[in-house]
């Protein structure tokens, strides 16, 4: 049996790869449907898989589904809201820089996570761990210092950081919602706080929409084809982060999430958009920080 040390690192690189598919999808969708319609795209499409993939779990387990308790929802509707934020930012932050440069900003992210863990989880880190956040976290930074000659960087920097912060939240309070279940099968308690959270993220935009912004919900619904292949990658994406979260810290999980920053690459030559020696010189420091990460490990 692999130990779960290596599946946590398995987990990741999985909901990198998904989570570059569904980025670069739902960055198509915001052109027609705009941004918070393409934000609840991600969750609204995502739903129904996320109600599939907790049934399949509780069949295939037998085990009965958690209580619900209200440390548990605190934690988990903190990560929902703060999820939706920073996709929101992320895809207006797309908007305005190359696909590769926005992962770029988001993915200063872990050494935010890390504080945050440590603030709110406890969550502590070996002196090898840091240093492999720190080097990742240069070599994306380096990317982000990337200048573009059709756009001013200052507003979308300010978007992809803030974005960050607000995805290394959401990862911290979605660890938090699953150790707050106190499961031994850490599947059942990943993929319950999966279609949890996709069930607060739908409502609430919905309801948004409904109340502010019918025409993008319109739109939402005329582009179901590709918004399915959107909310199907989110939901697996998320499946697998959360399946990372329940073995170890999400300063670790997000750190080696950086390798979503190679998969961008491969994104960018779909799209038409070159990648600079800077930024290779960047992705190098990231490759780094990544196997001094899993040597840590």
């Amino acid at each position: 049996m692999i130990a779960g040390s290596f599946l946590w690192a398995i987990f990741t690189v999985i909901a990198a790869a998904g989570q570059t598919a569904r980025n670069a999808l739902q960055r198509g969708l915001t052109q027609t449907i705009g941004t918070v319609g393409a934000t609840l795209v991600r969750f609204l499409f995502g739903l129904p898989f996320g109600v599939l993939f907790l049934l399949i779990v509780w069949w295939w387990t037998k085990e009965p589904l958690p209580p619900v308790t209200t440390p548990y929802l605190l934690w988990a509707f903190a990560g929902a809201v703060c999820q939706i934020a920073a996709t929101a930012l992320m895809l207006m932050a797309m908007n305005e820089r190359s696909f590769v440069v926005t992962i770029a900003y988001i993915k200063t992210e872990p050494v935010l996570v890390a504080v945050f863990g440590l603030v709110f989880l406890g969550d502590k880190l070996t002196l090898a761990s840091a240093s492999a956040i720190v080097i990742a976290t240069i070599g994306v930074m380096m990317m982000s210092w990337t200048k573009s000659a059709n756009s001013p960087p200052l507003r979308p920097l300010l978007y992809g950081l803030t974005a960050a912060a607000l995805f290394g939240l959401s990862a911290v309070t979605f660890r938090g919602a699953i150790r707050a279940l106190s499961l031994e099968n850490f599947v059942m308690a990943a993929t319950f706080t999966l279609a949890v959270g996709l069930l607060v993220q739908t409502l609430l935009l919905t309801v948004y929409l409904v109340l502010f912004d019918r025409r993008s919900l319109q739109a939402i619904l005329r582009e179901w084809r590709p918004s399915i292949s959107a909310g199907f990658l989110g939901a697996l994406a998320s499946q697998f982060w959360f399946l990372g979260f329940s073995l170890t810290s999400a300063a670790n999980v997000r750190t080696l999430a950086l390798v979503e920053v190679l998969f961008a690459q491969f994104v960018t030559k779909g799209i038409g958009e070159k990648t600079s020696a800077r930024e290779i010189i960047g992705i190098l420091m990231v490759v780094s920080g990544i196997i001094f990460l899993l040597w840590a490990h």
